[in-house]
């Protein structure tokens, strides 16, 4: 009986995705044997942590050429920061500017925008001096880098103890956050704040807009250790595996015209 062309096509597709599917699944397990350079290809949003969970199923990375680029100076310049100087700054605008054409006054986008904040950090350099106050910050920045990239966020700038952070999901920004109080400075203690929405990205990915101004007033009145999120993102992330929201409050948040709802994120 003869073969119909479109069962033969059939069965050359199913064919070659088994084949695809048991090379993601050795790869994937090449990488798991090693969880340096495993961690290190999440980390440069070489393979995403999704892929490596279900080879085969999910997209292999979501990340371009130059987003590569971009992680992998921002985090060879956070380990020693004489490349900086070696390079210049204007060679690493150059090698990390995005491929997309930003107009003088911005692009807008959607994203999840989050503040972090160390408490007690104004007493501890007070307590301790400026140099170990110092020597503080640019250890705990060299541990925060890592963990952002590796969920596809962006440290878009440092405020004194804080930092400006923009996640393109927001669950990324969820986890992202978690796992930086699993982190923090002792004997110090991390606050962070989120919400999303649309934003204005600047040609140096600096954000602003209301979005950004509520994500920075959030994060005011987290206490430390806590992560602290609008009812926004809530509603966004829905159920997610390892993540539970507490109940919702009204909070007047300084300089924002209506009350804000916000809720705690913990681990369950």
């Amino acid at each position: 009986m003869p073969v119909r062309p479109g069962d033969a096509r059939r069965a050359g597709a199913d064919a070659v995705n088994r084949l695809r599917r048991t090379a993601a699944v050795s790869l994937a397990d090449l990488l798991q044997r090693d969880p340096d350079r495993m961690a290190k290809a999440i980390e440069l949003g070489l393979v995403r942590r999704e892929w490596l969970e279900r080879p085969g199923e999910e997209p292999f990375t979501a990340a371009r050429p130059v987003d590569v680029l971009e992680r992998l100076l921002e985090s060879t310049v956070e380990q020693r920061p004489s490349t900086l100087a070696a390079l210049g700054l204007s060679a690493i605008q150059v090698l990390s500017a995005g491929a997309e054409d930003v107009a003088d006054e911005g692009m807008l986008d959607v994203l999840t925008v989050a503040f972090t904040d160390l408490e007690g950090f104004t007493s501890f350099t007070a307590d301790y001096g400026d140099d170990a106050a110092s020597q503080l910050l640019a250890r705990h920045q060299r541990t925060v880098g890592p963990i952002v990239r590796s969920r596809g966020g962006r440290t878009v700038k440092s405020l004194g103890d804080g930092l400006l952070l923009t996640f393109n999901s927001p669950e990324a920004a969820v986890l992202a956050g978690l796992e930086l109080l699993e982190v923090q400075p002792d004997p110090l203690r991390m606050r962070v704040g989120l919400h999303a929405g649309e934003v204005r990205v600047q040609r140096d990915h600096d954000v602003v807009g209301h979005v950004v101004n509520i994500a920075a007033r959030v994060t005011e009145v987290a206490d430390g250790g806590e992560v602290l999120a609008t009812t926004a993102i809530r509603e966004e992330v829905g159920d997610l595996p390892g993540v539970a929201f507490g109940r919702a409050r009204r909070r007047t948040l300084k300089g924002i015209g209506e009350p804000v709802r916000v809720c705690a994120v913990r681990r369950p």
